[in-house]
């Protein structure tokens, strides 16, 4: 058996694949490969090479209507054979005797996780980079064309009203999130009050995904999206919510700041943020002409998760990820004020 790893109990784990997954070879192993900012995943590889993912929620301070694994689960399973890119799911477990909490088991996806601009520069040559963003956006709209009842997800979520709700659901998680000794001066609230006030109509009922961005997909050598990962914040709601995220995490080479730091997209050869936007807009019956709100809200969301992820490190959470915090309050801020800023940019 390996080593222990925080988040599995490898007895329990490993009965629970013997049960349910077809000629495993034990020992299983067990290696983290993302803990802490939202659901711990891990790749679980058996004695003869064979290769899944489990993911599980955080091991402390976790939500009561966060991480839940059912859903995510049911999530993947509906869309797979709807022709949108997921991982194929294996099998869920909530006996939570086996690994304190649910979790789910889906196949591992070969291909590339790009994460940084020098992980883009090792997947990709310029002319393969040049292409990612108009694969990333055409997955994108395929996947708000899936219409929810067709699959199953109709009772996902309501059909209307989602930025109000998002803006609710986010604002009250922040709220329970405040950290003894830090002060964001109310600029959380603020601009939260603003996206309140300036709603744009929802044009469609899309399933959205919520996280959609490069370190969430698995690319192939060409650079189409192979896998869309993290389903955890997937809803029924306003598809150009989804594009909003995508474009504050596409950082231009001359942005002065990068949400996913070093973004892949900085490295030579990637299409501008722009240049993405227009090409979902060529393949999408959507009016694009309120993208800057969706962007204001996407990084209004992206403080209040990272004021989340600020309290479960503070509390201990995060499974062995070893990323500094010290300058997770400043981002919050900083990423509030680029929420500001758009929102002041947009008519």
């Amino acid at each position: 058996m390996s080593d222990p790893v925080e988040g599995i109990h490898a007895d329990g784990v490993t009965k629970w694949f013997l049960d349910h997954v077809p000629e495993i070879t034990v020992p299983l192993s067990f290696t983290l490969i993302a803990g802490g900012r939202s659901n711990l995943t891990y790749r679980v590889e058996d004695a003869g090479g064979r290769a899944w993912v489990l993911r599980r929620p955080p091991v402390h301070h976790v939500l009561p209507t966060a991480h839940d694994m059912v859903r995510e689960h049911r999530l993947m399973s509906a869309l797979g054979p709807s022709g949108i890119p997921v991982p194929r799911t294996i099998g869920l477990c909530t006996d939570e005797s086996v690994n304190d909490r649910p979790f789910f088991v889906m196949e591992f996806v070969e291909g590339h996780i790009v994460r940084d601009a020098p992980d883009a520069e090792r997947a990709f040559d310029i002319p393969t980079r040049r292409g990612v963003g108009d694969h990333m956006a055409e997955t994108l709209s395929a996947l708000h064309v899936v219409e929810p009842e067709s699959v199953g997800l109709g009772d996902l979520g309501r059909h209307d009203g989602y930025i109000e709700r998002q803006l609710k659901r986010w604002r009250e998680q922040y709220d329970k999130m405040r950290v003894e000794g830090v002060d964001h001066k109310g600029v959380i609230e603020r601009v939260g009050d603003e996206l309140a006030r300036r709603v744009p109509p929802q044009q469609r009922t899309s399933i959205v995904h919520g996280d959609y961005r490069m370190d969430n997909v698995v690319l192939d050598d060409n650079g189409a999206v192979r896998a869309i990962l993290d389903w955890e914040l997937c809803t029924l709601g306003d598809p150009l919510a989804d594009l909003g995220l995508l474009m504050d995490y596409w950082t231009d080479s001359d942005d002065t700041m990068s949400v996913l730091g070093r973004s892949p997209t900085t490295a030579p050869g990637f299409s501008t943020r722009l240049e993405v936007m227009e090409h979902y807009g060529s393949v999408s019956e959507l009016d694009l002409t309120q993208i800057g709100y969706y962007c204001a809200f996407g990084y209004w969301k992206l403080a209040c998760i990272l004021q989340g992820v600020y309290a479960r490190y503070v509390a201990g959470a995060g499974a062995g990820d070893p990323s500094s915090v010290d300058a997770l309050p400043a981002q919050v801020v900083r990423l509030a004020d680029l929420a500001s800023e758009a929102l002041a940019a947009t008519p």
